[in-house]
């Protein structure tokens, strides 16, 4: 039986920036990642994230300082106004510009960095354009290629199916169309495949 797995994200989640610096270590097959517009999805369904929520708020950051720390990365470091006012569209399209030369992994990592080890909002197109140039490509294409109609609707057209498959936070993984939410589930997930 075939094993289709994808990894679903959002560049504003630090969780899902846990999860993707990790996950080709956890997963014993290699996943398709599938950049998702978080915002409009949580929107669709209703969803205050914890992020915005003052209760929660803080106790999901220090974990994630935490598990950051636990698994030797950098500290991590937050924009300023995260996460509604440190954050566009344009990473993601970036992302999925980027997939054209195949790069698209790495830049995701590289924006990751960006965000939550420099500290750098990415609704700011320098911020973006320094993590398109890191991985080698041309930022100017890259960032006029996210302008495309056509990306845009790729980008609202993976949100929209990673709603139909009942995708309700990021980061997901979707092992045989069951899903895994939480970068502390990706264990579970490696386990299903096996």
């Amino acid at each position: 039986m075939a094993r289709q797995t994808t990894f679903y994200y959002d560049l504003s989640s630090p969780y899902a920036y846990l999860a993707a610096e990790r996950i080709d270590d956890v997963l014993p097959v290699r996943a398709v990642w599938e950049p998702i517009a978080f915002g409009a999805l949580i929107r669709a369904i209703g969803k205050v994230p914890w992020s915005l929520k003052p209760g929660t708020r803080d106790a999901g950051m220090r974990e994630i300082e935490e598990r950051a720390a636990a698994r030797g990365l950098p500290p991590v470091r937050w924009p300023e106004g995260w996460p509604d006012r440190s954050y566009s569209l344009l990473p993601l399209r970036a992302v999925l510009v980027a997939r054209g030369s195949d790069r698209h992994r790495e830049l995701t990592l590289a924006l990751y960095r960006v965000a939550f080890v420099e500290g750098r909002a990415l609704n700011d197109a320098d911020a973006v354009a320094a993590a398109v140039e890191a991985v080698g490509l041309d930022s100017s294409e890259v960032l006029a290629g996210g302008e495309d109609p056509a990306i845009k609707v790729q980008l609202r057209e993976a949100t929209d199916r990673a709603q139909e498959r009942g995708v309700t936070g990021v980061p997901t993984v979707s092992v045989n169309g069951r899903l895994f939410w939480g970068d502390d589930r990706l264990d579970e997930a490696a386990q299903a495949l096996d």
